[in-house]
């Protein structure tokens, strides 16, 4: 494999930053930032309700703030990840990648103050973007994924203000760390070294919102997250040479920018008791055509086409008021996928999805009020794997296979008004 291929299978999981594959929304996004909307499969994301955590879809829903009010929110996800060769796969002996999908917690955090009847302020803490895969050490597939983590923090303040009782406005910056850590085998057999890629940085962004009330009992609301760019900064080791490069360690760096994301959702009430919300989500992947990576001197590696798609994500839902203090919720989405089988890798075998949801909120005092949502996730398609010498991230070896998946979702939430 020559220098310049295997630096393309390196660092082509620093322009994803992720790799739950099934386990999150589309691409390498993380959608899991709120138990209150889980249980609707987020479906009124963006006009805001009983939790502020709407706000990380539209930051004008913090004007829905009456004193002052804290959520914390913490989903754990459970994937289950398998790709399986096909037979004839030159390395199929060496079996399949086991559970990819590791466990993991996702935290979140809300708060909103309102300072007079017009002003409103609101942060919100989340993970956006993360989490990993880890295949078995030798499988069949390790020249091109062993292992992909990815951890990030994003730190979102904002100031709303409310014009009327008909609308609101809200806007906010984003302050984003993130840290990719990936590696892949030397050899196609077993017993092979481990390469490794590292990198961090601290990128800058806004959010933008608007939140529309025309009648009573009828909401709008359309929020906007921008993409936020990244010179990630680290090292690329290898304990063997790669073509003309020795072993050793080099520092390198990597250009990447997150897609921006447009949330479009409306709510409207049929009873007291009884409300259907919906949403329909826009994110820009396609702006992920050609990350570049660099070595320290300036010399460009190469430059990573992963062609991606825009991608879309439609939800429907309900709740409904059992009583003063129990409400119940559930949802369906279908979101499709900025990855498809001309493009899927190892790394993140990503492919439209299927969400049923389930939740509730239980109210014991007048200012506490705790959420628990459910999602269960399954592949809409028969996810297949193809990387021949026409794929992307060819680089000697022809891979093919099938992908199993489906996703557990349990989100728990406190909520808390001053």
């Amino acid at each position: 494999m020559t220098k310049r291929k295997y630096l393309l299978l390196s660092v082509s999981m620093v322009a994803l930053a992720g790799g739950m594959s099934e386990a999150m929304a589309g691409g390498f996004a993380l959608r899991e930032q709120s138990a209150y909307y889980q249980g609707m499969s987020f479906a009124g994301n963006a006009v805001g309700g009983a939790s502020i955590s709407s706000i990380f879809w539209n930051p004008a829903t913090v004007t829905n703030t009456i004193g002052m009010v804290s959520e914390s929110h913490h989903s754990l996800i459970v994937p289950e990840v398998e790709i399986t060769p096909d037979a004839s796969v030159l390395t199929a002996g060496f079996g399949p990648s086991g559970d990819m999908g590791n466990d993991a917690w996702v935290p979140a955090s809300y708060t909103g103050y309102q300072i007079d009847e017009s002003w409103y302020l609101g942060l919100a803490l989340n993970s956006q973007f993360g989490l990993a895969t880890k295949a078995g050490p030798d499988w069949s597939g390790q020249v091109y994924a062993r292992t992909s983590e990815v951890f990030s923090v994003n730190a979102n303040p904002i100031i709303g203000y409310k014009f009327n009782d008909m609308l609101s406005v809200a806007v906010g910056m984003q302050f984003q760390y993130i840290d990719v850590r990936l590696t892949s085998a030397t050899g196609v057999a077993p017993g092979g070294g481990t390469r490794a890629l590292q990198g961090d940085d601290i990128g800058f962004g806004v959010t933008a919102g608007v939140l529309f009330t025309p009648m009573k009992g009828t909401e709008i609301g359309l929020g906007y997250r921008s993409s936020v760019f990244h010179d990630l900064d680290g090292d690329f080791s290898t304990p063997v040479a790669v073509g003309l490069l020795p072993a050793g360690t080099y520092g390198i760096s990597a250009n990447m920018t997150t897609p921006d994301m447009v949330t479009l959702s409306a709510k409207q009430r049929i009873t007291d008791s009884f409300r259907v919300m919906g949403t329909i989500e826009w994110t820009n992947w396609s702006r992920m055509k050609e990350p570049r990576v660099f070595l320290d001197n300036g010399v460009q590696l190469t430059s990573l086409p992963f062609n991606y798609e825009d991608s879309w994500f439609f939800a429907l839902g309900g709740e409904y008021d059992w009583n003063e203090k129990l409400t119940l919720r559930a949802g369906a989405a279908y979101e499709m996928s900025p990855i498809d089988t001309d493009i899927r890798s190892l790394r993140l075998p990503d492919d439209d999805r299927i969400w049923l949801s389930a939740g509730v909120t239980y109210k014991p005092l007048e200012n506490l009020s705790v959420d628990l949502g459910y999602s269960h996730l399954f592949s809409a398609n028969n996810t297949r794997v193809n990387i021949d010498a026409a794929h992307q991230d060819f680089g000697g070896l022809t891979y093919s296979g099938n992908v199993d998946s489906s996703v557990n979702i349990v989100s728990a939430a406190v909520r808390y008004t001053w």
